[in-house]
């Protein structure tokens, strides 16, 4: 595996994230966890989007920190139980 950080490697994680935001489906069953999740979605959404950003103005650094933020939020939701990552332990670090 390559130690340099690359557009590919860049496009390769965003596409994870997103695959990981669109599998994970919410286990919420509170108005109070409901608005924690709503938070954490919205994190990695944020982070997502300025990974986006900081890959088209070509700053591959920012944009891999970015990404993986973005996928860190997620993943806290599942880990958290906000949110099932249907046993999937590629895309998740499940609990």
């Amino acid at each position: 595996m390559s130690d340099k950080i690359t557009i590919a490697r860049v496009e390769r994680y965003l596409s994870l994230t997103a695959e990981a935001r669109q599998k994970a489906t919410p286990t919420t069953s509170t108005e109070k966890e409901e608005k924690m999740l709503k938070d954490l979605l919205s994190m990695c959404d944020n982070y997502s989007s300025d990974a986006r950003h900081f890959a088209s103005q070509g700053d591959l650094v920012n944009a891999f920190g970015a990404i993986n933020y973005a996928h860190a939020w997620i993943d806290a939701a599942v880990r958290l139980g906000l949110m099932s990552g249907h046993g999937d332990d590629s895309l998740f670090t499940l609990p």
